[in-house]
């Protein structure tokens, strides 16, 4: 136990599964935080003598574990839930980018801030988060290139890193360059702002900066420029990138085209992440693999899009690790990471036809520990050990009943789910409880994004089914109740 910060909350009668990879998989014990945030000590029984003189939390035999790690994350789409519900990822993203041509800073502070209270009321308290554009593109598949549709000023970008912020989940920041977007001088001057804006200090509350990154945009550049470039800021700066990658079976020779973009920039390696990665060639899978690139999967939206299948028992036997995103909550709509979890593995044992191919275990670290391992914060969040980020979640497996509990971790990610989550504490501080985050921002939020995405949408010609009005206001809805039709 670390003595060198006074505790500040002891957890006690909890059923602890650590999702460390030393120690027991779980017991029933006590978790103790320090005013700092951060894990003093755990263990079974019963907490140290004196424990009572810091607030306690009684789990009453609730699971407490690690909070959900996101590596891929899209916090400002939180206003488009259910839009383009049958399209693959081209026209599904067409339709996002129309929209968003007609949103400001405030507009986009608000959506990121409802997206992370999302994140944080569904059990997700880190994220790799890419910030909308400055630059709104419509990307044309059918000649491969991107049309510009509207350039923002800075603040467009800077406000969804204060959505975060406000929001109190802890989060990487990947900025994209928009190299084709103007002079490169001018664009490596924009992103270096960017860089600078997302590491100042008043943007780091409670620890909540995790990083910086690329938000890599070969898939969808129009030369290799655009690598050469994202390899050039990974270096001047320090920073990841994560690329979308081989996402849909759409112009997919196109896609596997662009790969070698990166293997001639330098960029390949263990800083440069391939987000989606589902239709790789085989000479692909082995180049990753040898340069150590990591892969972050999004099996549910991979799912809703008709993406495909990420192979990811393939890349995990070829020595490729492993993180799992949320991605959009445009294309998971509900940010759920038992879904995600269950999705994931499910789909993974029909692909081989092998049950044993992946476990309940393995995909429970690859959402908390191994997505921190991929971005590079495991010191930091992940489990729960002593030193790291007191994050973590209370999930009663009894309320509602999943029955008698033969093994703990497969009840946690098979039966578990949304439903059982009571709280989600961050740095020991509880941010959200049954289902609702705990700031007063939440409930001006829900108004703030009906009232400003009816208005975009508005500006694009399009009309939402349920208006604000209707969507915050109970008379507003009765009022608006539609009478059936005569016969």
């Amino acid at each position: 136990m670390n003595h060198s910060t006074p505790p500040a909350l002891t957890v006690v009668d909890a059923l602890v599964l650590p999702g460390a990879d030393t120690g027991p998989d779980w017991f029933f014990g006590w978790l103790q935080v320090g005013a700092d945030g951060r894990v003093l000590g755990l263990g079974p029984g019963e907490p140290p003598p004196g424990h009572e003189a810091a607030p306690v939390l009684d789990a009453g035999g609730a699971i407490v574990a690690p909070g959900f790690v996101s590596a891929h994350s899209h916090l400002f789409t939180s206003g488009l839930r259910g839009i383009a519900p049958d399209a693959t990822l081209y026209p599904w993203v067409r339709s996002m980018m129309e929209l968003f041509r007609h949103t400001e800073a405030e507009d986009m502070y608000w959506a990121t801030l409802h997206g992370s209270l999302d994140f944080l009321a569904n059990g997700v308290t880190s994220a790799y988060n890419f910030l909308q554009s400055g630059v709104t593109w419509l990307y044309d598949p059918a000649t491969a290139r991107n049309v510009l549709g509207r350039v923002h000023p800075d603040a467009y970008t800077t406000r969804q890193m204060d959505g975060t912020v406000d929001a109190g989940l802890r989060a990487i920041h990947a900025i994209r360059l928009d190299d084709e977007s103007g002079p490169e001088d001018q664009v490596l001057a924009r992103f270096a702002r960017m860089v600078d804006a997302a590491r100042a200090p008043e943007r780091d509350r409670h620890d909540q900066h995790l990083g910086v990154s690329v938000m890599g945009a070969v898939q969808w550049a129009a030369t290799p420029r655009t690598a050469e470039l994202e390899a050039l800021v990974m270096r001047e700066h320090g920073i990841t990138d994560q690329a979308h990658f081989v996402e849909t079976a759409e112009g997919l020779d196109t896609q596997r085209a662009k790969f070698a973009w990166y293997e001639e920039a330098g960029a390949l390696g263990p800083d440069l992440l391939l987000g989606h990665f589902v239709h790789p060639t085989d000479t692909m899978v082995d180049r990753v693999a040898a340069a150590g690139s990591p892969v972050v999967w999004q099996p549910t939206s991979n799912g809703r899009l008709g993406s495909g299948v990420a192979d990811v028992v393939r890349y995990r036997d070829a020595g490729i690790a492993v993180g799992v995103g949320l991605d959009d909550q445009s294309c998971t709509d509900i940010s759920d990471p038992w879904s995600n979890m269950r999705l994931g593995l499910y789909s993974q044992r029909a692909l081989h036809r092998d049950a044993a191919v992946l476990s309940a275990r393995d995909v429970l670290r690859m959402h908390t520990l191994g997505s921190a391992e991929v971005l590079g914060v495991a010191d930091r969040v992940g489990s729960l050990e002593v030193g790291k980020h007191a994050d973590f979640v209370v999930v009663d497996h009894r309320a509602p009943s999943t029955g008698p509990v033969w093994d703990v971790v497969a009840t946690y990610v098979l039966a578990c789910g949304l439903r059982n989550l009571r709280a989600t504490y961050v740095g020991g501080r509880c941010v959200a409880r049954d289902g609702r985050a705990t700031t007063p921002l939440a409930d001006r939020a829900d108004a703030e994004l009906a009232e400003r995405i009816e208005r975009a949408a508005h500006a694009d010609g399009r009309r939402l089914a349920v208006t604000a009005e209707q969507l915050v206001s109970a008379r507003a809805r009765r009022s608006g109740v539609r009478e059936a039709s005569p016969a």
